[in-house]
């Protein structure tokens, strides 16, 4: 078997590595030249556990191969980024272009595959774009859409575990590919249709998110309350049927922070509950802005200075290099363009194009104030000093 996958992300690449290491061949296709380069001397461009290694391994036995181009193979997968665009409006333009990449070299017998979580219906317009231009392979292809459901940082066990929702755009492509899915993925194959597939991608991180929304809520009123957010999570939490999420400075990720603005875009009278939170969420990153700029601000007036802030994290969650849609990244960079002496903290990533970063946490403790953005476990090891002003936007602090 041959297997062409598009695109060589957070996504794409552990999903080509853990097909490789079954013995099946695949090239890896990317427009960065770098990307394609790092690969093919067996190494990686992100930072995920475990993947380093069984990339070293599937290129040195000449199962994964990477290169700017797609060849002839019996399976086609596409995961690429899909963005939003203008005011959330979905943005499957990397979906198309790489469908076009892949049309020319497609042929009868095989299974084109869209993982990239996408509007619904969009599974559909590709298949009617594929067969505009090549109309002899109707009917004689297959044609599915199966998202990912992997948490960073352990991507490669759950590429292998999770259950995975496929769906056709007809039966016969469900199962041509579920029977491609068997060959790598232990956790259970569910059948349905394409639509469905693609709603409940979207279906997943919009509950999430109106869930972290609660959350992000009540710590605001707690603040406003004078009440620990923390402690009184931890004490509803308690009740056998209450489990609250833990608060932090917003919601990124490519994931939680951009799919639900796929279901309002197109259910805009429908989706109130989901625009909210959205809402929300996006909110409170600019609360915890206000909150940081009123402690500068009267650290100057105390002591007729202005203080160096140090953020902590820039990434968009917890122990990752991630920084797609980070709330924290978005602070820092609100902070530096009002003129605030930042001194950005991220031990997951050395350097950044419009940043100067620190992977050092301990330089922060030289800071006037400390403000934790994103609960590194390195922070959590942290003695800093009484007299430091430190504010807690993540539960750093127990």
């Amino acid at each position: 078997m041959q297997v062409v996958i598009m695109g060589l992300g957070y996504i794409g690449l552990p999903t080509a590595a853990l097909i490789a290491s079954k013995k099946i061949h695949v090239h890896g296709v990317d427009v960065n030249k770098s990307v394609v380069d790092t690969i093919n001397k067996g190494k990686i461009h992100i930072v995920e556990p475990d993947l380093d290694g069984l990339v070293h391994y599937d290129v040195q036995q000449g199962y994964l191969v990477a290169g700017s181009q797609p060849k002839k193979a019996d399976v086609f997968l596409i995961a690429v980024p899909t963005p939003f665009k203008g005011d959330h409006q979905p943005d499957i333009t990397y979906v198309e272009k790489a469908t076009k990449m892949a049309i020319p070299f497609l042929r009868e017998g095989n299974l084109f595959i869209l993982e990239s979580t996408s509007p619904v219906g969009t599974t559909e317009k590709l298949a009617k774009l594929i067969f505009k231009l090549r109309p002899e392979l109707k009917g004689k292809i297959s044609i599915a859409y199966c998202p990912e459901r992997v948490l960073p940082g352990s991507v490669i066990y759950e590429l292998q575990h999770n259950d995975r929702v496929i769906g056709g755009v007809d039966a016969k492509s469900t199962d041509s590919a579920v029977n491609f899915y068997s060959k790598f993925v232990k956790g259970e194959l569910h059948r349905t249709n394409a639509r469905t597939a693609e709603m409940c991608k979207l279906t997943e991180n919009a509950y999430r998110d109106v869930n972290i929304a609660f959350a992000n809520e009540l710590s605001m009123i707690c603040d406003k309350a004078e009440i620990n957010v923390n402690e009184l999570i931890d004490l509803a939490s308690k009740h056998p049927r209450v489990k609250i999420l833990k608060p932090g400075p917003g919601v990124g990720g490519h994931c939680i922070a951009v799919d639900p603005w796929f279901i309002v875009a197109d259910f805009k009278n429908e989706a109130k509950i989901i625009k909210q939170a959205r809402l929300t969420n996006n909110y409170k990153r600019e609360w915890v802005i206000e909150k940081i700029i009123k402690a500068a601000d009267a650290f100057k007036k105390k002591n007729k200075r202005n203080a160096v802030i140090a953020c902590m994290g820039l990434a968009y969650k917890p122990d990752i290099d991630d920084l797609r849609e980070s709330p924290a990244l978005e602070i820092v960079h609100d902070l530096e363009k009002m003129k605030y002496k930042v001194l950005a903290v991220e031990p997951n990533v050395s350097q950044h194009r419009d940043l100067r970063i620190t992977d050092s946490a301990k330089a922060a403790l030289e800071a006037d104030i400390i403000v934790f953005l994103v609960a590194h476990k390195e922070f959590k090891k942290l003695s800093v000093e009484k007299d430091k002003v430190v504010m807690d936007f993540c539960g750093v602090i127990k």
